[in-house]
């Protein structure tokens, strides 16, 4: 079941009130490579999905 912007806005709220990170999750950079956030593969700067896991920033 897909939860409604409205509650997913209160939940990242919530987080955030307690300390935690709500931003959407995005590569994140090793010297001159993408690293997924998911499994750790590294991909050229040009890829726009994981090759390892399928990952992809939405």
């Amino acid at each position: 079941m897909a939860q409604s912007q409205a509650e997913d806005d209160v939940f990242d709220e919530f987080l955030s009130q307690r300390g935690y990170e709500t931003s959407d999750a995005g590569w994140e950079d090793n010297y001159n490579k993408k690293q997924c956030p998911d499994c750790g593969g590294l991909h050229d700067a040009d890829a726009t999905h994981c090759t390892v896991c399928g990952w992809s920033p939405v």
